[in-house]
């Protein structure tokens, strides 16, 4: 699934995020199991070992749609 967010896109599948930015050709990628969300702030924050990052999205249906195809429980 792709979520089209104000900085560039999500591509999210059942095992994986990926971040592609607008503004640069800068790509984040974490594996589901290192990604938590949170409805308070509409954050996707990855923390894998040495990696973290994190990105506030648009709107509250873009993290359902997240939720939703991956399977994350938000916090």
């Amino acid at each position: 699934m792709v979520i089209d967010l104000s900085i560039g896109k999500l591509i999210v599948t059942e095992t994986e995020i990926q971040c592609r930015f607008h503004a640069s050709q800068i790509v984040l990628t974490a594996s589901v199991d290192d990604i938590s969300c949170f409805h308070q702030g509409l954050v996707i924050a990855a923390d894998g070992g040495t990696v973290r990052w994190s990105i506030k999205l648009d709107n509250a249906t873009q993290l359902e749609q997240v939720l939703n195809c991956t399977g994350i429980q938000a916090q």
